[in-house]
């Protein structure tokens, strides 16, 4: 008989558990490993799924301001992205939540399909507000593809690999933004996706859940419908006061602004006593998408701020810089997207580099303030670019140091949340960190375009009509020199101004990362042996093989009658009968 041990901590020490064992079994259980083959399949095939949730990201900002000349709507051309993006960060967390009810299999083949089918109709869209409409649902099948990837690559990796996830999601995350600019138009994603699918389907091991470890299964009844609103008009309500604020300076007093605004910070808090009254009545009633235990832990929420804020230059960055170079420096979409190799290319090996590191010695609190440092560094260093004619070549050294900052807190963050959630919440916590990645990018779109807008107004009001602002492809080469030079400093002055916003962001940064000092960090080997038991006790338990309960039982709190409390260095032992 197996007794299972509860763990109460007395500071903010991530819970751990503790078993007890009286198995007569001298072979330690190493936990459940797919075979080579499948294993090596669906490693692939999720990669693919992940790259091409991610290159429509890279591919629509090279090409945004030619979509805007194309479809004629320069000034709501930003919607093609933020659409995109905004159903993608209100959808990650519930497709996530939906794979514990449906299963990952189900959740995955739903995303994928909504996904191509969308993309298929994007090419054929005809007018801005098709494209938009499209981007909306396109992006629900990526949310799903973004966080089903870093939700199921743990699940399926055995356990003396698990040091290579971080590396491999950090690898397609910067391949999708170096391939994105360079050949996003020769790769389509039909192709793609059948490949994904053919393989994720020929490997997938089914129902024998020998092979890989998984969350408990949910039932439509615990789904938090509740909670999946709030989070989408929350975040939705924030992104567009900022980016219909941006399209004419009248709008910042308008009810258009404020309203919205107010309307989505209400929703943030009602998603907080929502928690809040779910945690206290009906914790085993809903499948939360926001537990309360997770807000509760300290080191936790550190690493969604610090994703929060690091999100924020990275993806003005990846928008704005590209159409800066078309503009004021007359560059085509070409050269304007592999001018963002140097900071997409070193996201890459910054996130390896990271992953490895971090499976080896949890150095994640000094790793996440080089990251918030270099991010502070990248954007005062870019403010300082000017209105010249050719590219300047410091512009691609001053990206490194934002491709440093964003690489190493994408890996790093993904660690520490499964280090710092219990089992059972660890398909929502990478969710939520997925989906604060996207928010706090989707701020940053929203914000360029706010800040550019106030420029426009400020500097060409009384030199350039809207209507050549609408349509400023066509009618740049034929303005005087004056208006060109006009718009140019328009367009530098408003990328400064950004930049000078981003390194204010990554000094808030910086302080967001002491929020993640711990004494005491967990090693990444003892977590994972921890995991193992976890998951040995929780299949016993599901095929009846104990006698007994286990269960986490958070930070703190009284133990319940029949249990025999045993305080052991930092931690309350609570080994229930």
């Amino acid at each position: 008989m197996e007794k299972s041990a509860e763990i109460r901590t007395s500071s903010d020490e991530p819970a751990r558990e503790v078993i007890a064992s009286t198995s007569t079994s001298e072979t330690p259980y190493a936990g459940p490993a797919l075979p080579r083959w499948r294993f090596t399949c669906l490693c692939i095939g999720l990669s693919i799924s992940l790259f091409m949730s991610l290159l429509d990201t890279t591919i629509i900002a090279t090409a945004l301001f030619t979509i805007g000349k194309d479809l004629r709507a320069t000034s709501s051309v930003n919607w093609v992205a933020l659409s995109y993006t905004l159903s993608y960060l209100g959808c990650a967390v519930i497709f996530a939540r939906i794979s514990d009810i449906i299963g990952r299999r189900n959740a995955y083949m739903s995303a994928v399909l909504i996904f191509l089918a969308f993309s298929l109709g994007c090419g054929f869209a005809k007018t801005i507000d098709q494209l938009i409409a499209l981007r909306v649902l396109q992006g629900v099948g990526g949310s799903g593809l973004y966080s089903l990837t870093f939700v199921m690559l743990p699940e399926i990796t055995p356990f003396n690999l698990t040091h290579i996830i971080s590396s491999i999601a950090g690898m397609v995350v910067a391949m999708a933004g170096i391939l994105g600019p360079l050949v996003g138009g020769l790769i389509t994603d039909a192709p793609l996706g059948v490949v994904s699918v053919a393989l994720f389907l020929l490997a997938w091991p089914g129902t024998d859940t020998t092979y890989m470890r998984h969350a408990q299964r949910r039932s439509w009844k615990q789904l938090d419908i509740l909670g999946a609103i709030l989070i989408i008009a929350a975040s939705v309500l924030v992104v567009f006061a900022f980016q219909e604020a941006g399209l004419h300076p009248s709008n910042w007093k308008s009810a258009l602004f404020i309203a919205p605004l107010l309307l989505g910070l209400l929703c943030y808090v009602l998603l907080y006593g929502w928690e809040v009254l779910v945690s206290k009545r009906w914790e085993e009633r809903f499948a939360t998408m926001f537990p309360l235990r997770l807000i509760h832990r300290r080191v936790y929420m550190g690493y969604v701020l610090v994703t929060l804020i690091a999100g924020f230059p990275y993806f003005m960055i990846i928008y704005s810089l590209p159409t800066r170079i078309q503009v004021v420096n007359g560059k085509s979409q070409l050269i304007a997207g592999l001018s963002l190799l140097p900071m997409v290319g070193t996201v890459a090996i910054a996130s390896t580099v990271a992953g490895v590191i971090n499976t080896k010695r949890n150095l994640i609190f000094p790793i996440l303030l080089a990251s918030a440092i270099f991010s502070t560094i990248g954007a005062a260093t870019l403010s300082t670019l000017e209105n010249v004619e050719n590219v300047e070549a410091k512009i691609y050294g001053f990206q490194v140091f934002i491709g440093l900052g964003f690489g190493l807190m994408v890996s790093t963050t993904s660690i520490g949340g499964m280090l710092e959630c219990q089992f059972r919440d660890n398909t929502v916590a990478q969710g939520i960190i997925a989906q604060v990645r996207v928010l706090g990018g989707s701020i940053g779109i929203a914000a360029s375009t706010a800040i550019l807008g106030v420029n426009e107004h400020r500097s060409l009001s009384n030199m350039v009509t809207s209507q050549q602002l609408a349509t400023l492809q066509d009618s740049l080469p034929h303005m005087t020199p004056e208006q060109v030079h006009a718009v140019k400093q328009a367009y530098s002055d408003a990328f400064a101004e950004s930049m000078k916003v981003c390194a204010a962001l990554g000094g808030m940064g910086v302080l967001a990362s002491l929020v993640c000092w711990r004494r005491n960090p967990v090693e990444f080997n003892v977590r994972r042996k921890e995991q193992i038991e976890e998951d040995r006790v929780r299949r016993e338990g599901e095929s009846g093989d104990r006698g007994c309960e286990w269960e986490w039982c958070g930070e703190g709190g009284a133990g319940r009658e029949e249990s025999l409390n045993l305080f052991c260095d930092t931690h309350f032992i609570v080994f229930k009968k």
